[in-house]
């Protein structure tokens, strides 16, 4: 199944998508998937983030030659920060360059979206709360990252976390492939079997840490090949099995 949201007279509508049909869900949730209503045309309708979770937990370094990549050793265990659900940006959004902070960087994801509570789970049950995957970017700005100890500033601005287009339900996740690309020149490419943690572990550690509610969205971590984005650009984000997240690139203007 694929779960999307659009904007339909002025409110938003999750539902399941099929082909250019939205098929409304009785509440604009991702806890009910019960499907109310005359089914949508979206041909015309804005895309919006497919949920509205509450928390984005990303994961740093989780992918062996992005490691290497930043002279990084391999992490024993998952290392998280938090980027803010204000950030989150749909498919055919715009990114913001925020002035003075130097490069900003594409970083290509595979989100995991939360279906149902998750509290101290093992990693044998930890799927369960799996409800699907999406593509995900997260925008970095890298001079930030690299002078200052925590991540929130540069991993936070508006706009830093596209994500979408939609939720892939019927997805296993142990092999995709992962690819950027920038104004049509691949950035990034690599598969999901190269994760150090892969979503089950990711889910079940998380979960030791923070209750995970349905919605909420964890950023699985980037392959190497990161890279600067400038205003005019088109960055497109890919994972085999869910489609292409599609943004495009502006500056901030003054003000």
């Amino acid at each position: 199944m694929r779960i999307a949201r659009f904007l339909w007279n002025g409110r938003p509508v999750t539902g399941r998508l099929e082909g250019e049909l939205l098929h409304p869900f009785r509440e604009d949730s991702v806890e009910s998937l019960e499907e109310a209503g005359p089914p949508l045309p979206t041909g015309s309708l804005p895309w919006l983030p497919p949920c509205h979770p509450g928390k984005i937990v990303a994961v740093g370094l989780n992918y062996r030659d992005h490691a290497r990549e930043r002279n990084k050793a391999l992490p024993s265990e998952p290392l998280l920060f938090l980027k803010p659900p204000s950030a989150i940006l749909p498919h055919r959004g715009t990114i913001l360059l925020p002035r003075g902070v130097g490069r900003v960087d594409h970083e290509a994801e595979l989100a995991i979206v939360i279906g149902r509570m998750a509290r101290r789970l093992s990693d044998t049950v930890a799927g369960q709360a799996i409800l699907g995957y999406a593509c995900f970017n997260d925008v970095t700005a890298r001079e930030l990252q690299d002078r200052e100890i925590q991540f929130t500033r540069a991993k936070g601005f508006d706009t830093f976390a596209p994500f979408g287009p939609w939720i892939e339900t019927d997805l296993d996740p142990s092999d995709l492939a992962v690819t950027a690309t920038v104004n049509g020149a691949v950035r990034q490419s690599s598969r999901t079997r190269e994760l150090i943690f892969p979503p089950a572990r990711l889910v079940a550690f998380i979960s030791q840490v923070m209750t995970l509610f349905p919605g909420d969205v964890i950023a699985t971590g980037t392959p190497a090949g990161i890279g600067p984005l400038a205003a005019g650009d088109r960055v497109e984000i890919t994972v085999e099995g869910i489609g292409i997240l599609s943004n495009s690139v502006e500056a901030l203007g003054a003000g």
